[in-house]
């Protein structure tokens, strides 16, 4: 065999089943994080915003310096902030994210786990008959004939 280019080993490499499935699964996990971003942004925050008195978390920030503001009314040198709203929600997105992939994941195991269950429970089937024991089987039918 010659030997191998870098082209034919990338190759090699990205047609392994393992590749392909994984980047099927950073995709789908991908849209899956956007559905998940989105519920917690439009549906669970705005109720939980309300609760706390209208805050919105990603706004919540600590101003370290003030902006400077010029004479005629321009910013000069923008504000300093510690925007810790947006650390507070991208946690929480994490949190309802790793949630929904725990349930995910403990719906499949169990149902994997029931599967092999019902495999290990139902009881083996019989062989199928060696050709000897298919012969004597049929020896001894034609004795029983013979002899009625």
């Amino acid at each position: 065999m010659g030997k191998s280019t870098f082209l034919q080993d990338f190759k090699a490499f990205a047609m392994k089943g393992n590749v392909i499935e994984m980047a099927v699964g950073v995709v789908i996990g991908g849209a899956f994080g956007k559905i998940v971003s989105s519920l917690v942004a439009n549906v669970i925050m705005p109720p939980i915003g309300l609760l706390v008195g209208g805050v919105n978390f990603t706004d919540l920030k600590w101003v370290m310096k003030a902006a400077e503001i010029g004479a005629d009314g321009k910013e000069i040198a923008p504000a300093v902030t510690l925007d810790y709203g947006q650390f507070l929600q991208a946690t929480f997105d994490f949190l309802i994210i790793a949630f929904a992939i725990f349930l995910f994941i403990r719906l499949i195991t169990k149902l994997t786990t029931k599967k092999q269950a019902e495999v290990a429970a139902a009881p083996p089937t019989p062989p199928a008959p060696t050709k000897e024991e298919v012969l004597l089987t049929e020896i001894r039918d034609l004795l029983k004939e013979k002899n009625n």
